[in-house]
């Protein structure tokens, strides 16, 4: 796995972690994010997956700096490293979706600092940056949250913007000019299937849609796929909010 950081200033810095390399598991991105010497890591991914993860994190982040993480939802693909995190550093601070944190407990380490993010949503701090957990339910889990930093502008989305990329993909839409048309229509062939697939309800699309577009956003980042940036935001809002969901089994 690889990492990038794509914004930086001063002592904020978000660095995304992305696989490069052919496997029999779905690709998954986590991100790092930190903060005057403090690192939160969102989605921190499978246990398949933990060794290449952890390796490329501290290439950004000290061990010790690691002091939260962030799980969207309940799936495997994004949680069930916990007890792996857990047993490296216990102090770890897990902010969870209060319904799944039950569920969260059986992928282990039932000594785990569990948080519960109530259904509403709430904020977090990380270092001086106040982050903010935003509903995202339906999309595509019944409990599901996305994190916003309004400071670098950047909106962690999990599964919403996914796209199913082959090995060695960029790590943006566009790899030579952030806000190509032509770039994202190319794209989003790829991420067409999993939303329709993936997304059942069409009114938790619609008011996430509303909601997100009135936020200021330079980076979009999902779970799975490229990074969206510059135009390519609104793009992929617009292209989702008119995009039919719940319908590909029809």
């Amino acid at each position: 796995m690889k990492s990038l950081q794509f914004f930086s200033q001063g002592n904020h810095h978000w660095n995304i972690i992305y696989d490069q390399d052919e496997r029999r598991v779905i690709d998954s991105n986590v991100y790092a994010l930190s903060v005057d010497d403090q690192t939160l890591i969102l989605d921190p991914g499978g246990f398949e997956i933990f060794p290449q993860v952890f390796s490329a994190l501290v290439e950004v982040a000290p061990p010790g700096s690691l002091k939260a993480a962030f799980v969207s939802h309940q799936d495997p693909d994004i949680a069930s490293s916990l007890p792996l995190w857990n047993a490296c550093s216990p102090t770890i601070a897990w902010h969870v979706p209060k319904l799944w944190s039950g569920f969260i407990r059986h992928y282990g380490a039932l000594d785990a600092d569990l948080r519960d993010i109530p259904d509403e949503g709430g904020e977090m701090t990380l270092g001086s940056a106040r982050l903010q957990f935003v509903p995202a339910h339906y999309l595509h889990s019944s409990a599901n949250f996305h994190v916003y930093d309004a400071f670098a502008k950047v909106l962690f989305c999990g599964d919403v913007g996914a796209a199913l990329l082959p090995a060695g993909h960029a790590p943006f839409v566009d790899r030579r000019n952030i806000e190509s048309p032509a770039a994202f229509d190319e794209h989003i062939k790829s991420a067409e299937y999993f939303h329709k697939r993936w997304m059942p309800s069409m009114a938790a699309k619609r008011n996430w849609c509303e909601r997100v577009s009135k936020m200021d956003i330079d980076f979009l980042a999902p779970q799975h796929g490229a990074i969206y940036t510059g135009q390519n935001v609104k793009r992929f809002i617009d292209w989702f909010d008119a995009l039919k969901v719940g319908s590909a089994i029809e």
